[in-house]
């Protein structure tokens, strides 16, 4: 048995039909790009949420940079960003000239709530939360300290479509929520895409311009903006995983309780979940010390796994400018070398998932 650590094709395959279907309705429509599929995804997905707008752009990076600018974030401004994030969270900062300021993270893999205060200096303007893993940080002490502060607050939810934080929705707390639906994703397109939501109608629509050359009517460019806009394909196939969605995290809670029913092998540390959050398991990352062996002797059993994420985003090649040296954050570097992603992902069936309990269990 060979067994994929993530594959998409059984999500597509259970509603196979429903997808076909409106791609090729969306083909014979003759219209590709700002139409009424971008329209009804925006309302829907803003819907599901609780937020009052939403903004469909080419991908969650562009959200993220599209979210950092608009608030006017710019160079020599300050964010505090988690130190153990995907590189990309950073990228929406520093392409904006905007300094990152890295904070360790929690036992839940997300920004450490209770280390933000002494992060903060006369030049920081915004904290970024990032929902790691599908499980929502730790919001109410984060907007408590960025109204104390008065800081703005940017959500990334690229892992976190659904998860919520005391009964709210991720995404909903700060000032934008930035979303990818990279195919990956537990709410994934068939390619590249992204959105921001927000409550301030304003911020809506200066992200609509931006998004569209900076133009709300053909050649009157009121603003220097950019090409970053969800396709009608893409917002036409996301409707119809929309419509199924609570299906897919509910399948998601059941992958997840198997494992943490079944691993015993007391070597594997295995995720836990923070009092009053709602996680939708976007991965399912244990940590093991002997992480590089470990992973070796399940590729050895066809078993397949990641990294979420091997070098810490303040440790890549293209923030050396910062200076920061490898101690500075010693439990983002104890993550970056423990953590495991196992096979995980919806159609995943319990012969796979009972050979990869097995497996771990037998070392």
């Amino acid at each position: 048995m060979h067994v994929l650590c993530n594959r998409l094709d059984r999500a597509f395959v259970a509603y196979q039909q429903e997808f076909e279907e409106k791609a090729v309705e969306v083909l014979r429509s003759g219209f590709y790009v700002l139409g009424k599929e971008l329209q009804s995804f925006e309302q829907e997905f803003a819907q599901f949420l609780g937020a009052r707008h939403c903004v469909g752009v080419g991908n969650g990076l562009s959200a993220l940079n599209m979210a950092v600018y608009l608030l006017g974030i710019g160079k020599g401004d300050e964010v505090i960003v988690p130190a153990n994030t995907y590189i990309a969270s950073v990228l929406g900062v520093t392409l904006n000239g905007a300094v990152p300021v890295f904070v360790e993270p929690d036992a839940y893999y997300n920004i450490d709530a209770d280390l933000i205060e002494e992060a903060i200096t006369d030049k920081t303007k915004a904290i970024l939360a990032v929902h790691l893993y599908g499980q929502a940080a730790n919001m109410e002490k984060i907007m408590e300290i960025a109204g104390k502060y008065n800081l703005k607050v940017v959500e990334d939810c690229a892992q976190s479509h659904g998860a919520a934080f005391n009964g709210q929705q991720t995404g909903t707390f700060g000032d934008v929520g930035c979303f990818s639906f990279y195919p990956t994703k537990n709410l994934g397109a068939f390619g590249d895409g992204g959105a921001l939501v927000t409550d301030d109608a304003d911020l809506a629509e200066q992200a609509r311009i931006f998004r569209n050359y900076g133009s709300k009517k053909k050649y009157h460019n009121e603003i220097m903006g950019v090409n970053s806009r969800l396709d009608e394909l893409q917002a036409a196939l996301l409707r119809v995983k929309l419509r199924h969605y609570s299906e897919f995290l509910e399948e998601r809670r059941q992958l997840a309780a198997f494992y943490e029913a079944n691993i015993k092998n007391p070597a594997f540390l295995l995720p836990k979940v923070r009092e009053g959050a709602e996680t939708v398991w976007h991965q399912y990352v244990v940590r093991v010390k002997s992480r590089d062996e470990v992973q070796q002797k399940l590729k050895s059993r066809n078993i397949d796994t990641m990294i979420h994420y091997p070098i810490p985003p303040y440790l890549a090649e293209s923030m050396r400018y910062l200076n920061i040296p490898e101690t500075r954050y010693p439990l983002a570097g104890q993550y970056a070398r423990e953590v495991l992603s196992l096979p995980f992902y919806n159609g995943m069936t319990e012969e796979e998932q009972e050979y990869v309990v097995e497996s771990i269990n037998g070392f």
